[in-house]
């Protein structure tokens, strides 16, 4: 198209709608004229004109580049109008690129809320403890934008109701105040090195599933023993758990288990303590667990012992000893086995796993039985992890 000099420019509404070049998804224009601003004639190309943040061209911006240019050079003004579309095309592209905060979903942003809470490894007593302190600003979950939250703690690798802890419900609440303690025991050094901590914050409904809120994690090897750790760790979106972990044989249980041989009874005296984690075996998600024990080789079958039924735990505490009267010397010879079981109306008890105490053992187990006869009246606690292998004693239950 040819133009005579000093012809004003004209655009059509066809040449609009085809002028606009931006790449990407088409977006909506509020006001068309906008994105070609129109400039007195002989004003000399200048700095491209201020975009406002809607969109368009600053008329005070388009005013101030003004100069005395001569007025007859159609070149410049078509310099000054590709310009003005170039700024007009990127602004779009930008304001594709900047994020929409207000769109953001909940979960994808800070609003989950923030958890206060401290841990601390007792060591002596193979003990963690876990002080729920508060959370703040948590994500409302009910209609009338409060949530009746709780926190429940779960040991991973190996997460199950044998290993979980939660504490009470507080009602219509985002900042619920719990200072509570919740502790596991039987943890070993092991564990510290090589299990995690999941701190899950939930809200409870009575006539539907509970939610997820938030959690966090806490590697266990951040932590120093005997001494107490304080976090106040942002909530986050619940992680997948890695279920591809064979299950392994501390997942039947642990077992406390206490040792002394008296000289002034000339006997052994064997305490069951309590347990922890067990194996759930019941439909509920529980057991009714007990113990039992027995000093083997046992040709007169007389050295059965056997604790109190728990029901539904799979945290019990026993605190029951037992004695067997047995020479100083004859321990070398002997084997204690240590059974634990789920007890059944009507039908035969489920083994839930045990251990075997003696010369014949190996690691921890060994070292107890040592210890024990090095150290008498003496007694000494120690966890041992209970397998799934059945002992010789579970053949003639």
């Amino acid at each position: 198209m040819t133009q005579r000099k000093g012809e004003k420019i004209t655009i059509s509404i066809q040449e609009h709608m085809a002028i606009d070049v931006c790449p990407g998804p088409i977006q909506p224009i509020k006001q068309i004229s906008d994105y070609f601003p129109r400039y007195p004639r002989g004003l000399p190309p200048a700095a491209p004109p201020a975009i406002s943040r809607t969109g368009s061209l600053s008329a005070a911006s388009a005013t101030s580049q003004q100069s005395e240019a001569p007025a007859g050079d159609p070149v410049r003004d078509e310099d000054d109008l590709d310009r003005a579309f170039g700024a007009a095309a990127s602004l779009a592209c930008k304001k594709e690129e900047e994020p929409d905060v207000e769109g953001y979903d909940s979960d994808d942003s800070t609003t989950l809320g923030t958890l206060d809470f401290s841990l601390l490894y007792d060591q002596e007593n193979n003990a963690l403890h876990c002080t729920i302190n508060k959370a703040k600003g948590l994500k409302p979950m009910d209609h009338n934008g409060l949530s009746d939250p709780y926190v429940k703690l779960h040991l991973l690798p190996g997460a199950s109701k044998a290993n979980k802890l939660r504490t009470k419900t507080l009602r219509n609440t985002l900042n619920p105040v719990w200072s509570e303690t919740l502790t596991y025991y039987g943890i070993t050094d092991e564990d510290m090195v090589r299990k995690t901590l999941r701190i899950s914050v939930c809200d409870e409904d009575k006539f539907r599933h509970n939610e997820f809120i938030g959690e966090t994690r806490i590697p266990l090897k951040k932590l120093k023993p005997n001494q107490t750790k304080s976090f106040c760790n942002c909530l986050e979106k619940q992680l997948p758990i890695d279920k591809t972990n064979d299950k392994s044989l501390e997942e039947r249980g642990r077992i406390m288990i206490s040792l002394k041989y008296s000289s002034q009874k000339s006997g052994l005296v064997v305490g069951i303590i309590r347990c922890a984690h067990l194996a759930a075996m019941d439909a509920n998600g529980f057991s009714d667990p007990y113990v039992k024990t027995y000093l083997k080789p046992d040709e007169n079958k007389k050295s059965k012992h056997k604790t109190a039924v728990k029901k539904k735990t799979l945290n019990p505490e026993f605190n029951e000893e037992f004695f067997y009267d047995i020479k100083y010397a004859d321990l070398s010879k002997k084997t204690l086995e240590v059974t634990v079981w789920d007890y059944d109306i009507g039908k035969s008890n489920d083994f839930i796993g045990g251990v075997s105490l003696g010369i014949n053992a190996n690691g921890e187990r060994l070292k107890h039985w040592f210890d024990c006869l090095k150290n008498k009246d003496k007694k000494i606690e120690r966890w041992h992890t209970l397998t799934n292998e059945l002992p010789s004693s579970v053949l003639t239950e």
